[in-house]
This record gives C-alpha cells, structure tokens and sequence, in this order.
C-alpha cells in the first residue's frame, strides 16, 4: 500500500498520503472513538515511507480540533519524523489554522516547540 486515502467525518479528519509526491496530508477535526484504529494505519505508512524511501516527507496539516488520544498520535508521528531528521532525512510540516482559531496555534506551537525539524504555522483567513 502506497497510496493513503481516508475519508474525512463529522470526528475524524481526511487523510491523504502522496508516497510519489512525499506528502502526508490531514483536514478537519480529530476526536474519533478509536484514534489508534484512526491513526494506526497513518504512523504504519509513515514508517514505511521513512524506511524505503530517502525522499523528504512533508506533513500538511489543516486540523481544527484534536482530542487528548489525536493529540498522542500526532506526537508519534512527529517522532517519527525527528527521528528521521536526526539521522538526516529531510521531514517538513506546515499546520494551516485558522487566524480566529487561537487555540489550534497554541497546539502547533506546543508541537513545534519539541522538534527540530522545519516547521512552519501558516495563518489563513476563512
């Protein structure tokens, strides 16, 4: 499976992993009954990219809401990706939020402040 496509609902956001085009892409919000059912299969195409790929990976992000278990699965997958910096592999997200929406920045920030690798937090306004 190199292809990720999860269709997005009303508590989980829509996943779209590019293997050609090195992108992993998630829209809207995160509060699913199961998050590691959810984000299981995302962490699993994540590392299966890093291992066979030496390509950059880049995370494109557009989620509104995350409860506390989306939050523990976005932190695995930023892992993920320190990891793969550190051992010199090229990992990038850009989190789009919503300039109304303070508290999404303030989570980004929380996250962007534990990794090394380029991260960048893009205001939009809706």
């Amino acid at each position: 499976m190199t292809e990720l496509n999860i269709t997005g609902t009303q508590s989980t956001p829509a996943i779209q992993g590019d293997w050609q085009a090195g992108t992993l892409t998630m829209q809207g919000d995160s509060y699913p009954e199961n998050s590691y059912e959810l984000f299981g299969q995302v962490i699993e195409w994540v590392e299966r990219f890093l291992a066979q790929e030496q390509r950059p990976l880049a995370l494109d992000l557009r989620l509104l809401y995350l409860n506390t278990s989306s939050i523990k699965a976005m932190m695995d997958i930023f892992d993920l990706l320190e990891e793969a910096h550190r051992a010199g592999r090229a990992a990038t997200v850009t989190w789009h939020y919503d300039r109304r929406n303070e508290r999404v920045a303030e989570l980004a920030e929380e996250f962007r402040e534990d990794c090394t690798f380029p991260f960048v937090i893009q205001a939009y306004d809706e």
